[in-house]
């Protein structure tokens, strides 16, 4: 009978999961990670919880309990990372981080005693990269996605300089984040435990702002200033990794340094690249076929394949076989990690023929990856504790399927401005 209701716990928090736009696919694999996360009476609490950000009296009532006991269950789950705490002027805001980017990284953020960490990691790595359903609805589902490429500045050539707005700078994510932590990179830290890692630097995922602060005072991230940060950043940049980060515009909450053979993002750019499951930057490659000899350094540098090495029609003047770099256009995230690779500056970034747009804050990309993924009415309809509120849901849930209201919803003109317009000051 405990096992039953222990399940039934899980289950309620899986459901609670799923109801925001990013949510985490059921399998037997994701009960056992959250078994070893949340205890049943954690999974119990954290289902009564709302999608968006909450006060402690707001805890307290969908808790039935007093605001001194639920500040004491909000603190635990703080202090797990399992929920992520906001000091505003207004006092504390509380909120549950998404499984990715959220809770999923957290756990390994750090060495922890508290948690089977190799367990833990190869539970992930069959949920992630070994069953298809959780990372094709994180990373290919919809169109507006988790994360983003930023580019890397010292590629961009000065006559294009400043064409790079300040939101595709990670320089400038750094010079203005009002906090900054840094942590044991979650990708290479589950890999090791699989013994699939590579030599890239494992103290280098960098977060900021309002999860920054939260993750540092609970010691899952070490507290570090701007000017370290840029040496992290350097340093990766040294290793050959690639900044993926926040798809947001204002107060980008982390940015991660990647490899093509550990990073989440960078295997599903290689799986999943016909359905562009990362934003790029506003740049792709190009290659000045003259220059190019056809050494394979970019290729190897690319972390997401996006390069080859192919024979050429006329042979060298020796009579040697001639060849040359060939770029996937489609699959190029406009990184500029290649660039650095060539001795022979035959690769450059030049601007992409459309602009990406990212959306301005994670409100704007959480409506429309809701309105992308059938879930609006679950942010509508936020608290599920009345039982209006769940028929509404339901019946707006239905609404929202009906072609001409999708189309409606999915135009650019109300993804881009309609939107953006109304959560400016958010």
């Amino acid at each position: 009978m405990t096992h039953l209701a222990s399940r039934e716990a899980y289950r309620h928090l899986v459901d609670r999961l799923n109801r925001y736009p990013q949510g985490a696919p059921p399998s037997e694999v994701l009960y056992r990670i959250l078994s070893l996360l949340f205890t049943p009476r954690q999974a119990v609490l954290v289902s009564a919880l709302p999608i968006k950000p909450f006060r402690l009296a707001t805890a307290a009532a969908a808790w039935r309990m007093k605001e001194a006991e639920a500040q004491h269950e909000l603190d635990a789950l703080c202090d797990k990372a399992l929920l992520l705490d906001m000091e505003t002027a207004g006092g504390t805001i509380y909120c549950l981080p998404p499984p990715m980017a959220g809770f999923f990284e957290f756990s390994m953020m750090r060495l922890r005693g508290d948690v089977d960490q190799k367990l833990l990691a190869e539970l992930f790595f069959q949920y992630m990269n070994v069953e298809d359903e959780f990372i094709t609805a994180l990373f290919a589902t919809g169109e507006t996605r988790l994360g983003r490429m930023f580019v890397r500045e010292s590629a961009v050539p000065p006559e294009l300089s400043t064409t790079v707005m300040d939101h595709e700078r990670v320089s400038e994510v750094v010079n203005t984040a009002t906090a900054i932590g840094v942590g044991v990179c979650y990708c290479r830290h589950k890999m090791t435990h699989v013994g699939r890692a590579c030599d890239a630097p494992l103290r280098n995922c960098l977060t900021f702002n309002n999860a920054a602060a939260s993750l540092t005072r609970h010691g899952f991230a070490r507290r570090i200033d701007a000017a370290e940060a840029k040496d992290v950043v350097q340093q990766a940049q040294d290793h050959g990794l690639a900044q993926f980060g926040d798809n947001v515009r204002k107060n980008v909450a982390f940015v991660c340094n990647c490899c093509g053979c550990c990073c989440e993002a960078m295997l599903a750019a290689k799986r999943f690249g016909f359905l562009h499951p990362v934003h790029t930057t506003n740049f792709v490659v190009e290659i000045d076929a003259e220059r190019c000899n056809g050494c394979g350094r970019c290729v190897d540098a690319c972390p997401v394949a996006a390069l080859r090495v192919e024979p050429v029609a006329a042979a060298a003047p020796d009579g040697r076989e001639r060849k040359r770099g060939m770029l996937d256009a489609d699959a190029c995230l406009g990184c500029g990690v290649c660039v650095r690779s060539c001795a022979r500056g035959a690769l450059r970034l030049a601007p992409r023929p459309a602009r990406v747009i990212t959306p301005l804050n994670s409100a704007h990309r959480a409506v429309l990856m809701a309105i992308e993924r059938g879930k609006l009415q679950e942010l509508v309809f936020d608290n599920q504790a009345f039982l209006s509120h769940r028929v509404m849901a339901a019946i707006l849930g239905v609404i929202l399927k009906l072609p001409p209201v999708q189309r409606a919803l999915a135009s650019r003109q109300f993804r881009s401005r309609y939107l953006e317009a109304l959560l400016a000051d958010q």
